[in-house]
């Protein structure tokens, strides 16, 4: 069996003209990132953090950016936004409710809440709704065990939870 290659010549990254690190963001990091380690790389994840945050996504475009800001090769920054799930190279929507799917989520029935939220939002995981609103997500795990089955509303940790539970504190996003 022949292995089959993307055809990278042809393919276009999209770019915007405004910069993702701005003069002023790059002060920042300056000032307050790059001092707390010993080499610039070690602030690679928390500037990527902060692009997520931000712009609700780590754009091919911002990964070379930051990796001219960090001296590094864009291979390295976008081998650590490949590996990380809660990178997105498009952007999310302005929520984000992520399931986890541990072995201990799996036992105390995270399939039903899963289920329940896709029918609900009428998307799959790793999908957004068409307004923008919400992405689903489905995690490997997010560390709980004690609170399966678990979920991430945005930065909140809520469980354990039932699939209409979990569809209330959905329908609390703005």
């Amino acid at each position: 069996m022949s292995w089959t290659v993307k055809p990278s010549r042809t393919q276009k990254i999209e770019s915007r003209t405004e910069p993702y690190l701005t003069e002023e963001a790059k002060a920042k990091y300056e000032k307050d990132l790059i001092p707390r380690y010993p080499e610039r790389r070690g602030a690679l994840l928390p500037i990527l953090h902060d692009l997520q945050h931000h712009e609700r996504c780590v754009s091919h475009q911002a990964m070379v950016e930051v990796a001219q800001f960090l001296q590094i090769t864009p291979g390295e920054v976008l081998d650590t936004v490949s590996f990380y799930e809660e990178f997105h190279v498009e952007p999310v929507g302005r929520h984000v409710v992520a399931v986890c799917q541990s072995v201990a989520c799996e036992a105390c029935g995270h399939a039903a809440v899963l289920d329940h939220l896709k029918d609900k939002l009428g998307i799959d995981e790793h999908e957004t709704t068409p307004d923008g609103k919400i992405t689903l997500l489905a995690l490997e795990c997010l560390g709980a065990c004690e609170k399966a089955p678990c979920m991430l509303r945005n930065d909140e940790l809520v469980g354990p939870l039932t699939p209409d539970q979990a569809a209330r504190l959905v329908d609390e996003l703005e």
